[in-house]
Order: structure tokens, then sequence, then C-alpha cells
């Protein structure tokens, strides 16, 4: 296609059922539960899922959905994941792109306990079950529309990256092969929590700061980016939020604000807002997002940490699902109260673009395409 394909996954938390709003159309599709591709019999490792989502209960509803840029990983309440082929995705070559439409399809659901964390890239998908279990499955397949596990190991986090596997694991980082076979060590990393892939390395949220990985031409090496001298372990970012492509990260800070982790310049910045309910970065050199307690979108210089501007966007108190998403363009913040997505120009003092009326309490959501 001649521009990016932007989707975002929504569900309302209580039904189960999911939609993809088609960010070009403004058009809403519910995706139906679908067994695994195949002969009807699910792979190992993976579920089969009923041929229509429950109606209520905590059984059948979703708690947390993510993406890794074409598919969506909804948490159901039965504590299973949810595969859905959102049908929209960018292929960056790095000196050009390519983007892609196909049909919006349900691949089935892989059996494991949350919190799950799910890292990719076009070869392998690596889905980390709460309990350290990593399963890896063939990317082509799951093109193809079936869910094929290749392999297991324990694990902190996994990150594929230039071809290999970054694995943390009993306070380091490895660099292993595509399977998972142990290799040389790249770096320490106690307490591994959170992961990000940028233009500039790999990043693993670390006890003591983050671990930048760097490969070229086969070869590894690490890097620590040690937190600012006096942080404590309930102010440590265990979740980065950025744009694809960018090499500028914003995590939560615990109860003191926002982290700005610049992964080019090897620094840390504490913006000091509060609590906040959700955050990420827009770009290297565009602002940080937050939606603070007082339910209103905030925006700072990702240098200076200065609030730039502010735009008050929810219809009633901000919940611990509301996400804001960003996209070369826009930010998305969900609003479940109000029944709405708000799109927002970040470049132009957070002006609202459109509200968007998928049809559903927006409880969770994710953006795909990118």
């Amino acid at each position: 296609m001649a521009e990016p394909q932007l989707r975002l996954v929504l569900s309302d938390g209580e039904t189960g059922k999911a939609h993809v709003l088609d960010l070009l159309t403004a058009q809403t599709t519910e995706v139906t539960a679908v067994v695994a591709a195949g002969d009807g019999t699910p792979p190992a490792g993976v579920a089969e899922s009923p041929a229509v989502p429950g109606s209520s209960g905590t059984a059948t509803g979703v708690r947390e959905i993510t993406s890794d840029g074409r598919y969506a990983y909804l948490t159901t309440g039965s504590g299973a994941l949810r595969v859905i082929d959102s049908g929209g995705w960018t292929v960056d070559h790095g000196d050009h792109v390519h983007y892609y439409r196909a049909a919006t399809r349900g691949l089935g659901t892989i059996a494991g306990s949350p919190p799950y964390d799910v890292t990719g890239d076009g070869a392998i998908t690596a889905v980390r079950s709460g309990d350290g279990t990593v399963r890896l499955f063939d990317r082509a397949r799951m093109d193809r529309g079936e869910l094929a596990e290749t392999g297991r190991l324990a694990a902190d986090a996994v990150v594929p990256y230039g071809e290999r596997l970054l694995v943390a694991h009993d306070g380091a980082v490895q660099v292993r092969t595509r399977t998972g076979e142990p290799g040389t060590t790249v770096g320490s990393c106690a307490d591994a929590a959170g992961t990000a892939v940028t233009r500039r390395g790999a990043v693993f949220g670390c006890a003591d700061g983050a671990l930048l990985v760097t490969g070229k031409d086969g070869e590894f090496e690490g890097v620590k980016i040690r937190y600012p001298r006096g942080t404590r372990e309930g102010e440590r970012a265990r979740a980065f939020l950025h744009r694809p492509g960018s090499s500028t990260l914003a995590a939560e800070a615990g109860e003191r604000g926002i982290w700005v982790l610049n992964v080019t310049a090897r620094t840390w910045r504490l913006l000091k807002t509060g609590p906040a309910v959700a955050v990420n970065a827009t770009g290297d050199d565009t602002p940080v997002l937050a939606v603070i307690g007082d339910g209103v979108l905030h925006a700072y210089d990702p240098v200076t940490g200065k609030e730039t501007a502010k735009a008050r966007l929810l219809a009633g108190p901000p919940a611990g699902a509301v996400r804001i998403q960003v996209d070369t363009a826009r930010a998305y913040v969900n609003d479940p109260a109000g029944k709405a997505v708000h799109e927002i120009d970040y470049n132009d003092d957070l002006r609202r673009a459109r509200t968007l009326r998928p049809g559903l309490a927006p409880a969770y959501m994710t953006e795909t395409g990118r």
C-alpha cells in the first residue's frame, strides 16, 4: 500500500470481544475467535479458542492488550493469550519502508499464565509467561495463519534482535541462537523487566539502570546506562514506551513521575510530574506524553522537562487501563467512560484531530500497522 495501514485493536474488557478500528476509514470490525489454522488441532502450547466469545464474566473477559506491530495479543479472563492478526503492518528496510494490508483474523490462543511479554521480529515471536516460560513461534507460519511453536526456554526477558535471541536470565544477558542455545554474555542485568528495540540497539530494564545491547556483523556488546544517584527500587522503570523507530523511551517512575531514557545520549531524565496513569514518547525531538491523575493529557519537552501543552480529554476519572499509543503523526488515547478514542496531533499543542466512536467502551487498546 502507499501509506501505513494503521489500526487500533480494542476491547471493552468484559465481553471478551475484540474489535479492530481502521484509522484510515474509521470503520470498526469485530474479530471472531477461531481455532488455530491447520487441521483443526492446535499445536503444542496452543489452546483452542471458542467459536463464539463469551458474553460476560471474568473467565471470558479481556485484561490486557499489547502488540508487536502487526499482531495483537489479548490476555483473557481465563489467563490465556489470544492472538489476532490486525491485517496492517510495516516492514522497515532502514532506508525505506513498505506498507502492507491483509484481512483481519484470529489465530487462536496460547496457553500460559499472565502477565505476558511479547517481542518479535520478521522471523520469530517470543511469548513470555508470568512463570518465566518463553515460547518461540515461527513468524512466517503466523503470517500464514498458524501458531506453530518451535521451542521453549526459561528467561526473565527475551528480545529477538540481529538474527539472534537476546536472553536475560540469572542476572545476565546472553546472545543465543534462534532456538535458544546458549552463547556469549554481553552484560549484567539483575531483575530484568521491560524491553525495547530502537535504531540504536535493544534495551533491557535492570535493577541499576538499562542495558543497551548493540550488534553489527554478528558481534554484540552491551553497555550499562545507570540510574541517577539516589534512585530507589520503587522508582525504577519496568516498562518502556516509545514510537517505533525512535530512540527516546518513556517509563513510569513510581510516585515521582516519568523517566525519559535517551538511548543515543545514554542518559536518564526524571520528569517530576507525580504518578502517571499512562505515558509514551513520540520521538527524539518531540514531546513525551502523559495522562496524570487529573485526567488531563500533558506534553513535556524530552530535553528540558518543561511542560509545553495540556488538554483535557477524558470523560471520567482515568483508569489503569488508559493508554497512549503513538505513531509518526498522531497519538491515540482511549476514553472508556466517554466510549471514545481521541486522536491527538502532538506537534500542534495537543490539538484534538478526531474523536473516534468505535461503538464500545474501549477499556483496552493497542495500535498496529506501524
